[in-house]
């Protein structure tokens, strides 16, 4: 059986998707774009200030399904340049504690509205 999670703190979906789907233990996030859901913008900056956003995005979803980034099991990073590798992990290593979560990072060529980065996660309960 699956349970949508849904919560005001991050942006919305704007397409045919949930912000995450409970199946059993564990929590499927969709991905989170840097978007501040009280202006539906970008910060302003680059990777580091995108980075963060899109973490603090994955982090107020797992809260309203009761989580917390503790709960991460694995992550999945896309980003637009692999040379801002360095710059994402500095603020990807302020949202997780050891033991870290299995993590992927590719490169793609575009993200959604011109994005830098990208974060999916699956939680567990």
């Amino acid at each position: 059986m699956k349970n949508v999670i849904s919560t005001s703190k991050a942006p919305a979906a704007i397409g045919p998707y949930s912000q995450a789907i409970q199946v059993g233990n564990l929590v499927y996030t969709s991905g989170q774009l840097p978007i501040d859901p009280a202006t539906g913008q970008f910060p302003e900056g680059g990777i580091k200030e995108q980075t963060r956003q899109s973490l603090t995005n994955v982090k107020a979803i797992l809260e309203g399904a009761g989580l917390s980034m503790a709960s991460v099991v694995k992550t999945t990073v896309f980003m637009a340049n692999m040379d801002d590798f360095a710059e994402m992990n500095s603020v990807y290593a302020e949202f997780f504690a050891e033991p870290y979560p299995a993590r992927s990072a590719v490169a793609v060529k575009t993200l959604p509205k011109n994005a830098l980065v990208e974060i999916e996660v699956i939680a567990e309960i």
